[in-house]
């Protein structure tokens, strides 16, 4: 059983090594995207693109956000995620980036709409409106997880202690 943990510890490395691999590509396409845009003026087509190169920057700090939390869960703390202190914390780091990412991507498509195809605009709403549900649906699992923390307080220390991997 201890050679499968070790196992799956290794397959959880890879995956957080390709999502910063994958977090590093997007921060380069956003990079020379923006000098691009730059080199050719300061205007209101550059400023489209930047705000374009910053959803790609979004979603290179989503990815390296997810390789972090896999790497100190799955790897460093060898976490269980059964209790639901555990679920919380887990799930809490990882919608926190989401809806981050989620709300800068609706406002790089509403500025896009506005400044291209009105028609557009909808879309970026929908996603905001998306983003906002999420959000909301994240603090009521917050509230109703509270009381199930409450009945394990033990769960909540040995969580607390484990956090001494990570210094």
């Amino acid at each position: 059983m201890k050679s499968l943990s070790h196992i799956f510890s290794a397959v959880h490395g890879v995956i957080a090594a390709l999502f910063v691999a994958a977090a590093v590509v997007l921060v380069l396409i956003a990079v020379r995207i923006a000098w691009l845009a730059l080199g050719e003026g300061l205007d209101g087509a550059s400023a489209l693109v930047v705000i374009e190169a910053l959803g790609l920057l979004a979603a290179a700090v989503v990815a390296l956000q997810i390789a972090q939390t896999v790497f100190e869960e799955e790897i460093v703390r060898d976490a269980q995620i059964s209790a639901p202190t555990r679920v919380r914390r887990f799930l809490s780091r990882f919608l926190v980036v989401v809806v981050v990412a989620l709300a800068i991507e609706g406002l790089v498509a509403a500025f896009k709409a506005i400044h291209e195809d009105m028609a557009e605009l909808r879309y970026a709403a929908a996603l905001l409106l998306s983003t906002a549900a999420v959000l909301a649906a994240w603090g009521i699992f917050i509230r109703q997880n509270r009381s199930a923390e409450e009945l394990e307080p033990e769960a909540m220390e040995e969580a607390k202690r484990e956090d001494h991997k990570l210094e």
